[in-house]
């Protein structure tokens, strides 16, 4: 399945250049992501990580552009000390998750420089240690969809962003009573190849 969401975004992105070569801007983007998992028994801060991929930014106009992304993401997390007598069929002190990230982004633009991004984006889980005892199945859904909003200051080919982004859903596959859901500081830089 991955393979094919990648083929398909190649043939989009080769596409749209072809259609919109004057209006569409490719380019890679990296950083950190700052995240939590509320309502998992985790310690109550957030945790570090890293973003790696790439971008397509699709103009509408002198104001607005479409800007799909496809990156990978992973993130560290230290369960609590009561984690495991919660979640008595999860037996990890540390939680690793790692995902393939599409979000498509709307961009306004308030100034020459600065602008605002809004938009959905959906996580698809690749890589987690957090398997539930005696079983392959894992303890996170495949999936997760967040909204995400934020800024981003364009100096020449370089760009700086910064968003915020919610879960919307409930990543938790243990028929658990509680509701997990991501929120995630994503900051970093990314740099237009053309």
């Amino acid at each position: 399945m991955l393979k094919k969401i990648i083929s398909l975004l190649f043939v989009a992105l080769m596409t749209s250049s072809i259609v919109f070569s004057q209006g569409l801007h490719v380019g890679i983007k990296g950083g950190t992501d700052i995240q939590k998992i509320d309502g998992f028994d985790i310690n109550d801060k957030f945790a570090f990580g890293y973003h790696l991929g790439g971008y397509v930014q699709i103009k509408l106009g002198s104001t607005f552009s479409i800007q799909p992304e496809l990156y990978y993401s992973q993130i560290n997390l230290d369960t609590s000390s009561t984690f495991s007598q919660t979640y008595e069929s999860i037996d990890v002190s540390k939680i690793k998750l790692g995902y393939l990230n599409i979000p498509v982004l709307l961009n306004i633009k308030l100034a020459k420089k600065i602008t605002i991004q809004l938009g959905p984006k959906y996580g698809i889980l690749s890589s987690s240690n957090l398997s539930l005892k005696g079983q392959a199945e894992n303890a996170i859904k495949s999936g997760d969809l967040s909204v995400v909003t934020g800024l981003q200051f364009k100096i020449s080919k370089l760009r700086l962003y910064g968003r915020y982004q919610v879960g919307l859903n409930d990543i938790s596959d243990i028929g658990s009573t509680q509701k997990w859901k991501s929120q995630t500081a994503h900051i970093g830089a990314a740099l237009q190849i053309f």
